[in-house]
């Protein structure tokens, strides 16, 4: 939403597809086994879940600290690139993502049958509907960019959205493993 509000909906697209990128890493992981040591190992899950953390805050603290640029068609222009790294590493330092993906795909599988299609087809599946409410949501605040020109209204989105991201890290800093 940040980045559709900031920079249009063809910047919060990538952003999206980072987090749709880090969603099939994590189906990946899962698929190979991987997300059981996430669900079992107290060490690998506080690892990643206190790196997402720190990686949010760090977000968050940036976002706030922005100083307020107005936004028109060369602010669009220069979206910065880095919102697909941003996208992937926000969900790749998520464990609880990779924890509820090993917890609800497995449901789905057929062990009778050749498992990797499966996954296939649950991932396209995930990620098609992850981006149609991601991409609607990017979208809704992508039209709302033509009334903040305002510094004050900028500043006050900065803060909003830097304040979620710190608030998205210490909630994940602080949750437990269930």
């Amino acid at each position: 939403m940040s980045a559709g509000l900031r920079h249009g909906y063809g910047a919060a697209l990538r952003a999206i597809l980072g987090l749709q990128a880090a969603l099939i890493v994590q189906l990946a992981v899962v698929a190979a086994g991987l997300g059981a040591l996430l669900a079992t190992s107290a060490w690998a899950f506080d690892f990643v879940k206190f790196s997402g953390a720190a990686y949010l805050i760090w977000l968050g603290i940036q976002k706030w600290r922005a100083a307020p640029h107005e936004m028109d068609a060369s602010t669009v222009a220069l979206a910065p690139r880095g919102l697909f790294v941003q996208g992937l590493l926000v969900n790749l330092s998520n464990p609880k993502a990779i924890v509820f993906v090993a917890a609800l795909v497995p449901q789905f599988i057929d062990p009778a049958r050749p498992q990797w299609p499966q996954f296939l087809i649950i991932g396209l599946t995930m990620c098609a509907v992850d981006t149609l409410v991601m991409s609607g949501y990017a979208l809704l605040v992508a039209r709302l960019r033509r009334w903040l020109h305002d510094p004050s209204a900028l500043r006050a989105q900065n803060r909003l959205f830097g304040g979620i991201f710190v608030v998205a890290g210490l909630l994940l800093a602080t949750s437990s493993r269930h």
